[in-house]
């Protein structure tokens, strides 16, 4: 117990300095002590009781000296605990390209100048956009830890790149920060694949099948084990999907719940949709004889030749060669590849086109909100337009 300079007991940790400072010390919860000072008694009563109280309601952190680096480390594992591991290699993914510039930094040094020059110096605005969420995230953690004192990473801009377009003589500067529709394919490029895969690869023509009928994303598709596809009541049950989690794709693979409520559903089949399945089932069945599939994995409709789970990318390689395999036959036809979160836009695209219900569209999409559904997955085709403009021919 501490005393003043002539000799009265101030209490725990509270003492008086030869120059008539008050000073208070305690140990915090990381062990190291902390030391605050005032000019009266009263005051540093106060002020210890107001440390040692946000000592124990703060984020875990070590100290408000910490660099970047160190912050990130700290808050990935504090504050994003119940992430999966997807999310947080995704979150260390978009920060290493941060690392270099500013990890080394200490957090109360870091300004919105400092950092924009990084952010600009990134290739893209896509880089700009992904790299500020998870900065901005560690910045608004750090605030409420009075880590920093405001938090600036809001009014990064993400924004720079532009195109530069000649017209008539005239150079046009156009902001090249729009987001791309996504591509909705025709008619005549689902009738061209078809045709391709269903005599060179009856695995992808399957998945294909599968994909524009249901307008499931791959992950569900690949996560999709032989108990989920009842035959009897021509329905799907989505209640997992396959996530890849080792480097480039290869590795280890797990299954993940859906991310929201939502995703957990039932899709009814259509007739098509119904025999790829049963066409899957022979593939797979043939595939088994020759050989073992993994521990936990040996019920996947969808697998390698060797009985292997696998991801997005391969299916991505196995269209891509589709594709080019089209082309050699038909040099004039231009197909392109597409991937499969392209024909989850297009089943929804035509779903709409059809009649379909958006509520009902909804359901069966996955989607918590409405608005996702109509925003980001329903497009119009340039025949659609067509036909509805035909509709005014009278009125003019």
């Amino acid at each position: 117990m501490g005393k003043s300079l002539n000799g009265k007991e101030l209490g725990t940790g509270i003492s008086q300095r030869k120059d008539g400072r008050y000073q208070a010390r305690f140990i915090n919860r990381f062990g190291n002590r902390q030391t605050i000072y005032a000019k009266t008694i009263t005051e540093i009563t106060r002020r210890l009781r107001e440390e040692q109280y946000q000592d124990e309601k703060q984020v875990n952190v070590v100290s408000s000296s910490m660099t970047l680096d160190e912050w990130f480390e700290e808050w990935i594992v504090t504050c994003k605990v119940n992430c999966r591991n997807t999310t947080l290699r995704t979150y260390r993914y978009n920060y290493n390209r941060l690392r270099e510039e500013l990890g080394w930094r200490k957090l109360n040094d870091l300004n919105l100048i400092v950092v924009q020059k990084v952010f600009n110096n990134l290739s893209t605005d896509n880089m700009r956009k992904t790299s500020k969420i998870v900065f901005n995230n560690m910045m608004k953690s750090a605030l409420k830890s009075k880590l920093i004192t405001t938090n600036f990473a809001t009014d990064i801009n993400i924004k720079t790149s532009k195109t530069v377009k000649k017209e008539k003589g005239k150079k046009i500067t156009v902001s090249n920060t729009a987001k791309k529709e996504r591509r909705v394919l025709t008619d005549k490029e689902i009738e061209t694949i078809l045709q391709d895969t269903i005599i060179n690869n009856r695995k992808l023509y399957n998945f294909i099948v599968v994909a524009l009928g249901t307008g499931m994303r791959s992950g569900e598709i690949l996560g999709l084990t032989w108990d989920c596809i009842n035959f009897e009541n021509n329905t799907i049950n989505i209640e997992k999907t396959l996530v890849s989690v080792g480097g480039n794709g290869a590795g280890c693979y797990e299954f993940h719940l859906p991310k929201t409520e939502s995703g957990i559903r039932e899709i009814p089949m259509t007739k098509k949709v119904n025999e790829a399945f049963k066409n899957q089932k022979e593939i797979k069945s043939s595939i088994e004889v020759k050989y073992k599939a993994r521990d936990d994995f040996e019920d996947l409709v969808f697998c390698s030749i060797h009985n292997r789970p696998l991801n997005t990318k391969n299916i991505i390689r196995s269209i891509k060669t589709a594709s080019n395999r089209i082309n050699e036959k038909n040099s004039e036809l231009s197909f392109k590849p597409f991937t499969p979160h392209e024909m989850r836009h297009t089943f929804a695209t035509k779903a709409i086109a059809k009649g379909m219900r958006p509520k009902s569209l909804q359901k069966i999409l996955g989607h918590s909100n409405l608005a996702i559904t109509m925003n980001l997955y329903c497009h119009v085709e340039s025949e659609s337009l067509k036909e509805q403009m035909s509709l005014l021919d009278e009125m003019v």
